[in-house]
């Protein structure tokens, strides 16, 4: 499916995509070229290939989530940048006047 000049400016305007002549005709070749390509993968006979949402098996790389002793709290407050009363002081981000 041959795309004309017009349609690369129309893409182009589209994506906000500053293009000389020789990017516009560039492009238009490359861009033609994958639409003949989608067109040759359309022709193709799928009714007997099941959908799939992924063609990656899914499996989870995550570890058990299996509970631990607790850092010793000093130790935890030890990097905050300001501490107080063994807990993390942090500015307020509600406002609070009347």
């Amino acid at each position: 499916m041959p795309l004309s000049r017009e349609d690369v400016e129309h893409i182009a305007l589209l994506a906000r995509l500053h293009l000389t002549a020789e990017e516009k005709e560039r492009y238009r070749e490359q861009l033609s070229n994958i639409l003949d390509h989608i067109s040759k993968l359309q022709e193709l006979d799928t009714s007997s290939v099941q959908p799939m949402s992924s063609v990656v098996v899914e499996q989870s790389r995550l570890r058990e989530d299996v509970a631990g002793p607790a850092m010793p709290r000093e130790d935890l407050l030890r990097n905050a940048p300001d501490a107080a009363d063994g807990q993390f002081r942090v500015p307020p981000v509600l406002d609070t006047s009347p």
